[in-house]
């Protein structure tokens, strides 16, 4: 289903493997994000079409993540060390490309985002510490593989200068929301535990860029690295 006319749409996802999903079990905490509530690995890929093959995925040489602070005021401007993925969201990427549909006549490089968020008790798990944002890309998946005991945790989507978001709802696991980023900013309230137990949110979040527009390589390190020396970040 392609994007609508408010720039985004939902689909359900393939299956994921068992092996994706127990590898959430071994995602470090992240310590730039989510003070202590998220768990998080990152990889970078190049992707192309091949008309006998479909999407074909290059994983490129790990690198440190790097965003700017206009699009991440909380954790932007720095470089932050993540451990790379270790298990193949591919097939799940491949059906979010086909879903909005990309430029098949492109290459693309994706940020994929692995993700796990914890809550217990009155501890909440931030989602979107940056508030409303974009992520500064031409377009987003944010897929919802697991909830467990999870209260909370609604996807918001919003237009400029909105007081209100004009959308929002909540994502199940096997589904995902997929967002024109140019056009629409979004956020998604905190992780609460349904019942005062251990709780927590698996996701994937893929950010697509044309290949001459990157996010990967040092001169895009040096671009988001320098607007934070420039706005004393």
């Amino acid at each position: 289903m392609p994007l609508n006319h408010q720039s985004f749409t939902v689909i359900d996802l393939p299956s994921p493997p068992a092996d994706v999903l127990g590898s959430y079990e071994r995602c470090p905490v992240d310590d730039y994000m989510g003070n202590g509530t998220r768990y998080k690995r990152f990889s970078q890929y190049r992707m192309h079409w091949e008309q006998d093959r479909g999407w074909d995925f290059e994983l490129l040489p790990h690198r440190d993540y790097t965003t700017y602070t206009k699009f991440n005021p909380v954790a932007g401007g720095i470089r932050r060390i993540y451990q790379p993925i270790e298990v193949d969201f591919t097939g799940m990427i491949a059906a979010g490309a086909a879903a909005f549909p990309l430029d098949t006549g492109e290459s693309w490089q994706i940020n994929v985002h692995q993700n796990r968020t914890r809550a217990e008790g009155d501890r909440v798990g931030p989602l979107t510490p940056e508030g409303v944002h974009r992520d500064g890309h031409e377009f987003v998946m944010i897929a919802v593989l697991a909830r467990h005991n999870v209260a909370g945790a609604q996807t918001r989507l919003w237009n400029d200068g909105a007081e209100a978001p004009f959308w929002s709802g909540t994502l199940e696991a096997g589904q995902a929301v997929l967002l024109d980023d140019r056009a629409i900013a979004h956020d998604v309230t905190d992780v609460e535990s349904a019942d005062g137990g251990p709780a927590h949110r698996d996701i994937v979040i893929v950010a697509f860029s044309r290949w001459q527009e990157r996010w990967y390589g040092d001169e895009h390190d040096r671009a988001a690295l320098a607007e934070s020396e420039v706005t004393g970040s």
